[in-house]
């Protein structure tokens, strides 16, 4: 049986009525995009709940494995560290006389400086500019014009985008500007050792401690011999040569740091890490949120009939 229109239109006809179709598939479209984006507002106060400054936050155990190197805890409120107890053994830190291991304590005076893990910060601060964006798309522009739904879709995506990969982290995120951003030797009780960095990042939802001893970057004025370059010694002490660097080799050795104004390198090098539920599950939900807003800007994309949209 053969099949055609009926009554038979003209192409011009024919294309007046594919528009009027696709108008009101856009229209409808738009209409439940507002219902979406009440469902995205929820989503996004619940991350924001996970990440609020709520006592008495989570407690994460921080011990580094096959070795008594780190052991200890520490408790993050918010975007913050406010409490925590770490006791190190370390081959390049001398402890106190009479123990055998050197104790870190958060200190919790008024007074000292805080403890705040950037990240957090920025993943708090893009959740907040989400909400607003979510608010303005749905009480304050024009819910039916859709470049107006469709710009305000991608900054959403974009935001969110940004926070998942703020909470992710980079395997190199710990090593990254830890000369900049360590942590004030006042902010513990007592203070902090002299030349040791203590530097809190995230990495996959977890939290993350590099400890780092130092020591000023002098030059060696011990000679060189004339098979030391042959051996891959050159540079080193005699003593370096004779028995072995008596520090822990790292990814840090040789580098030099500008730390608290001096150059400094790096002797020893300890990295642990604690899974934090609530940020393992904040990184699910903004994972989720953002694949549902890709979604919705891909089909407003095809309605639109929008091939420079960029929502895949």
């Amino acid at each position: 049986m053969a099949t055609w229109a009926y009554p038979h239109l003209s192409p011009s006809q024919l294309k007046q009525e594919e528009d009027n179709s696709l108008a009101r598939e856009l229209e409808w479209l738009l209409g439940s995009l507002q219902e979406s984006l009440a469902s995205l507002r929820e989503g996004l106060r619940e991350c924001e709940a996970l990440l609020a400054p709520t006592e008495p936050g989570p407690t994460l155990v921080l011990s580094s494995l096959r070795s008594e190197s780190v052991k200890g805890f520490v408790t993050r409120v918010g975007t913050k560290v406010v409490k925590g107890d770490v006791q190190l053994r370390l081959s390049s830190l001398t402890p106190p006389r009479g123990s055998t291991s050197t104790r870190l304590t958060i200190s919790s005076s008024p007074t000292a400086p805080e403890i705040n893990l950037s990240q957090l910060v920025s993943v708090r601060r893009l959740i907040n500019d989400c909400l607003d964006i979510v608010d303005v798309s749905t009480f304050t522009g024009d819910p039916m014009n859709a470049s107006f739904i469709s710009g305000q879709l991608r900054l959403l995506y974009d935001n969110l985008v940004e926070a998942r990969t703020a909470l992710k982290g980079e395997p190199s995120e710990s090593k990254k500007q830890w000369f900049e951003n360590s942590a004030d030797e006042r902010s513990f009780d007592p203070l902090l050792p002299p030349y040791v960095s203590f530097h809190l990042s995230i990495y996959d939802a977890a939290l993350v401690l590099c400890l780092r001893t130092l020591e000023p970057a002098t030059p060696s004025h011990t000679p060189t011999t004339s098979f030391a370059p042959e051996i891959g010694l050159s540079g080193f002490s005699l003593r370096d040569r004779l028995f072995g660097s008596k520090h822990p080799v790292h990814d840090e050795s040789g580098d030099e740091f500008t730390w608290h104004g001096e150059q400094v390198k790096v002797k020893e090098k300890v990295r642990v890490e604690s899974q934090d539920p609530s940020l393992l599950s904040a990184m699910a939900k903004l994972n989720a949120l953002e694949h549902e807003v890709s979604k919705y800007r891909t089909a407003l994309a095809v309605v639109m009939e929008d091939d420079d949209d960029d929502s895949e």
